[in-house]
């Protein structure tokens, strides 16, 4: 079961650094080989909202599958979803508006920007209609936001997450599974597009990293329990642990596409990542063990709903995430940690 482990164990290579390379190793492969998808049949909005954050968000579903096999508390997974969710909408969206800027419309802010047009009027055209179309499907996403956060908000009015509660929330995941695996077929069908050969290698290239993460983040958590760690290190931040380290591959490509220009990838990904949280990870722990809910809970709900409206807002306007915002949601997730883990 644990062969890579026990190997690593053999050349008395454990400490948390080597399981932790090992982790944001494979996370780094799964974003080599999701860049080069984009050339094998999957556009940028087919990328982040169907493809990263599957890969992205499997540590999230590694780890509820871990605290039920291991009989961990169920409350670790609702911090864990709370804190993968808040640092995504806010430090992973804010940090990079605030190095680089989202611009969800480049075309158009490179053409306002230079006073003259570099390409012809056809092609111009056609690349500022795919931004649109790439906005639309991103405002689409956010609202699918409020509507799976407000959904774990709502049945959760009675203090726990139930057996009933948790289908739901899974029912929900997977109907908006079902919207966008049609989208993306029908982009192929407009385009002509078809998925190479080497799309399905990538596949098992994916599949090879999600084996190595699920090794090291075994280990990790294993050690966690185990209160071999010192300080901040412990049993009882588990959830809050976890999700800072979940949230580490995310971090990566917000950061890389950042850098690339690619808002709309940058965007689509870290939201995208977030229906794997609320509803997925939430809905199949309730599946199998009651939630309770926390004050913790209330918090983030709320500054997960503000954010996707801030979000909103600038993007429908003037499609782009300010500096200035951006800070602000970098300073927003500042309080939210002091108020969850500090206070």
């Amino acid at each position: 079961m644990h062969q890579l482990r026990d190997f690593i164990e053999t050349l008395g290579l454990t400490h948390p650094l080597t399981f932790l390379a090992l982790f944001l190793g494979a996370s780094l492969l799964m974003v080599w080989r999701l860049e080069a998808m984009m050339k094998h049949g999957l556009e940028g909005t087919a990328l982040g909202t169907l493809v990263m954050p599957y890969c992205s968000g499997l540590g999230n579903l590694v780890f509820v599958y871990l605290v039920l096999r291991d009989d961990l508390a169920p409350r670790e997974v609702l911090v864990n979803a709370l804190v993968n969710n808040v640092t995504n909408l806010t430090l992973l969206l804010g940090l990079p508006a605030l190095l680089w800027s989202l611009d969800i419309l480049p075309a158009r802010q490179a053409a306002a920007a230079s006073g003259k047009a570099a390409r012809p009027a056809k092609r111009r055209n056609a690349d500022d209609t795919a931004h649109r179309i790439s906005r639309l499907s991103l405002l689409l996403t956010l609202a699918a936001v409020l509507f799976f956060t407000g959904a774990a908000w709502a049945l959760g009015g009675d203090g726990s997450l139930g057996r009933a509660d948790g289908l739901a929330l899974v029912g929900l995941f997977l109907f908006w599974q079902c919207v966008q695996v049609f989208d993306v077929l029908k982009h192929n069908v407009r385009t002509k597009t078809a998925f190479s050969a080497l799309f399905y290698v990538d596949l098992v290239l994916l599949l090879a990293g999600a084996w190595v993460l699920y090794e090291s983040l075994d280990w990790i958590v294993l050690w966690l329990m185990s209160g071999a760690g010192g300080g901040v290190l412990r049993a009882e931040h588990l959830g809050w642990l976890s999700g800072w380290l979940l949230v580490l591959p995310n971090a990566v490509l917000a950061l890389y596409y950042a850098w690339r220009g690619r808002a709309d990838v940058v965007y689509s990904s870290q939201v995208g990542d977030g229906h794997i949280c609320i509803p997925l990870c939430l809905g199949l722990c309730a599946l199998a063990r009651p939630v309770p809910l926390s004050p913790l809970f209330e918090t983030g709900v709320y500054l997960l709903l503000g954010a996707v409206v801030v979000h909103a807002f600038f993007i429908t306007l003037f499609g782009r995430l300010p500096r200035w915002a951006g800070g602000a949601l970098v300073a927003a997730y500042g309080w939210f940690v002091y108020a969850g883990l500090i206070a």
